[in-house]
């Protein structure tokens, strides 16, 4: 199984690369728990609470 990669900046969870894909960020970590995974963020309330920027899957905690 592989392994997500954390944005420390925006939460959001990826498998490739060495930067964000969404913010750019390089600080990054494996350490997290929990996903939540946002498909229309303009209609969720969840998604605008979190800060979510774009649909994707977001870690609930970073580490």
């Amino acid at each position: 199984m592989e392994k997500f990669k954390a944005c420390k900046s925006c939460r959001l969870l990826f498998l490739t690369g060495n930067t964000c894909p969404m913010c750019n960020s390089e600080d990054l970590t494996d350490k997290h728990s929990g996903q939540i995974i946002f498909f229309d963020i303009e209609k969720s309330e969840i998604a605008k609470k979190f800060g979510a920027g774009a649909p994707g899957k977001y870690a609930i905690r970073v580490k």
